[in-house]
């Protein structure tokens, strides 16, 4: 008998811990940005604080591949003054049917938004000046420090000491 209520508790934790720490995404969590001059203005955090920012897609495959490490990375410095935001290129109308299940699959914690402003000639300098267009990118900021990467982390170990110069 003791035996089943060992197996019942730790049946009943695990599931437990499971439907607590997976977000499920719905359309309205996800903030769409027409202009990049709007998420432009989410990127300034106070001095002491670390943003790393990740452009992404989901039809990106070097981009899918390397999201686990940001999901990694975040979870591991959760005591940490540092910022995760994935900014989607998805287009606006595969939100709903593409990107929210991709989401939900993959359990991704981070902040996520989409960016719609097709003009990424206008505003891709504004990122990086060394920036080609190509996906996937990651910026890490601390105040005025800027660190661009415009390649794909191949774990998370790779990633958590590209953060760690500026935290």
């Amino acid at each position: 008998m003791n035996s089943l209520r060992l197996f019942l508790f730790i049946s009943f934790s695990i599931l437990s811990s499971n439907f607590l720490t997976a977000q499920e995404w719905v359309t309205e969590d996800v903030i769409v940005y027409e202009k990049f001059d709007e998420l432009e203005q989410t990127f300034i955090l106070s001095g002491d604080s670390v943003h790393l920012i990740n452009f992404w897609a989901t039809w990106c495959k070097p981009c899918v591949e390397e999201l686990p490490y940001f999901e990694e990375a975040r979870e591991a410095l959760a005591d940490e003054n540092i910022k995760f935001t994935l900014v989607s290129l998805d287009f606006k109308r595969q939100i709903e049917k593409k990107m929210i299940p991709f989401l939900n699959e993959h359990k991704i914690g981070a902040e996520v938004v989409v960016l719609t402003d097709g003009k990424s000639n206008v505003w891709i300098d504004k990122v990086d000046p060394s920036w080609s267009g190509a996906i996937p990118i990651t910026v890490i900021k601390k105040g005025d420090k800027h660190l661009f990467f415009e390649q794909e982390f191949h774990s998370t170990e790779e990633l958590l000491e590209k953060i760690k110069l500026l935290l």
